[in-house]
């Protein structure tokens, strides 16, 4: 009487789990299929892909379109070159992403995961090569149980061989965004790659072979964190990949001809088709679980047998927890509502810092001695001013100081910026009143653009000085 009974706790209205969940040292195979959603998902995918390859090889002038220039620190996108200064719009960037997740996750659930996730696209794009030298579903099942031969050996060889050039070229990509793509694919052709970026192209490279190749699901399933935190946005109305029981059971095989309702059955014929063609293994019958990935495959394999069997889609489709239970999905609910108003907020406010992003950066940096007397007797403060022009034009800069009577500015003033350039500029504030309102005084720099004075920026700084002489 020491042994415990084993009891499964099965949620009210949820069928029971009849198959096995998957593990990650099982190897899925799946099943090819066709269907609306994967046409939706190769289009996602050619997207992603199109973008990822093809963006890195467009050029702008002399330089290449899109460069991450870590040696000059300098961000290229097109026409316009972005600084460390203004890393605070790749944040609110970062931000307004993660905001259009959320809402799309609230409104959705994870088609992202499904449809345009950079590790699912690979994954799809490796299991194609798998198909494309292994052979179907049936096939690479026979073939995974047959002892080492020459057939096999060559086609492992050969879907290997496949995954590696498609793992090269995405570290290569990968590499191309930070360092300058077409010398990198040279040296790479002609095995005169320097050590770091052939360290990084090789890192990328087998990152993309052992998550794409090997890990594939688990990394949905063990990695992400998105699948953990998933279930707290979802509510009654987010649209799942939802298995209708009400319709389906009780499930079992049957002729095409015969009449479920007259057996007892409901429109499953349990041909288990829904969990061949799963990336990550699971039975959608058995209800919403966290390995879902949202990929719809189980809605396209399942409308096909619906097809053939002459019964009406959508035993397996896209629907909310309220519309299972009898109900009707409400769009408009304040948690959508609120990400939306949020992200389209975000969007106004980053658009607004675009456009009002000063074209010319200027840094102040106060000389570590608090003061020294010039030869006139005036106290002075020693600065040194960082200006950059991130125009891509030669730009004439006059340098001034700011709503800051009583102090007078020593230095160059005058200024001719090349595009891009950066200059460190030594200068010096004297105080012309003979004694200070106080020890410490803010002061302000600006530097100003002469053929349009509405490229201009300030900064401002201290000027420490003795209360008496």
């Amino acid at each position: 009487m020491s042994e415990r009974i084993p009891v499964q706790i099965i949620e009210p209205g949820q069928p029971v789990r009849t198959g096995p969940r998957p593990t990650s040292g099982s190897l899925i195979h799946t099943r090819s299929f066709t269907g609306l959603f994967r046409s939706l998902r190769l289009s996602g995918t050619g997207l992603l892909f199109l973008l990822f390859f093809g963006t890195v090889w467009l050029q702008w002038g002399n330089r290449q379109a899109v460069l991450w220039d870590l040696a000059e620190s300098k961000f290229h996108i097109f026409g316009a070159t972005f600084w460390p200064q203004d890393f605070i719009l790749l944040s609110a960037l970062l931000i307004i992403c993660a905001f259009g997740l959320f809402a799309i996750t609230v409104f959705a659930g994870r088609v992202w995961c499904g449809y345009t996730c950079p590790q699912s696209s690979w994954t799809w794009i490796f299991m194609w090569c798998e198909k494309l030298t292994e052979g179907e579903r049936h096939q690479r099942i026979k073939l995974e149980a047959a002892p080492w031969s020459i057939d096999k050996l060559l086609r492992r060889s050969a879907k290997h061989t496949l995954w590696l050039l498609i793992s090269v070229l995405t570290g290569l990509t990968f590499v191309g965004y930070f360092t300058p793509i077409r010398p990198l694919a040279e040296e790479l052709l002609t095995l005169e790659m320097g050590g770091v970026s052939l360290f990084w192209v090789v890192f990328f490279a087998a990152a993309t072979y052992i998550n794409a190749g090997w890990l594939r699901e688990a990394v949905c399933l063990h990695m992400c964190p998105y699948a953990r935190f998933q279930s707290v946005m979802f509510d009654q109305d987010t649209l799942t990949v939802a298995y209708d029981a009400t319709r389906g059971e009780q499930r079992g095989p049957r002729k095409r001809e015969a009449d479920p309702a007259t057996l007892g059955l409901g429109d499953c014929i349990d041909c288990q088709v829904c969990v061949q063609v799963c990336p990550t293994g699971i039975d959608i019958r058995d209800g919403l679980q966290m390995e879902c990935i949202g990929c719809a495959a189980c809605i396209d394999a399942c409308d096909s047998i619906m097809d053939k069997m002459g019964y009406e889609r959508g035993l397996v489709r896209y629907a909310s927890e309220r519309v299972l239970q009898g109900g009707t999905t409400r769009l408009l609910r304040p948690r959508l509502l609120g990400y939306c108003a949020v992200l389209l907020l975000m969007i106004g406010a980053l658009v607004l810092a675009l456009v009002e992003r000063p074209m010319v950066s200027l840094d102040v940096s106060k000389d570590r001695g608090l003061f020294r007397e010039n030869s006139q007797g005036q106290i002075e403060n020693i600065y040194s001013l960082k200006i950059i022009n991130k125009t891509q034009q030669t730009q004439q800069y006059r340098l001034t100081l700011a709503d800051s009577p009583g102090f007078e500015l020593h230095g160059r003033t005058d200024l001719s910026l090349a595009a891009g350039e950066i200059i460190d500029l030594p200068v010096s504030v004297a105080m012309l009143a003979e004694r200070p309102s106080s020890s410490s005084q803010t002061i302000a720099f600006e530097v100003i653009d002469q053929d349009q004075p509405e490229i201009r920026s300030r900064a401002a700084s201290r000027f420490v000085a003795p209360l008496n002489r």
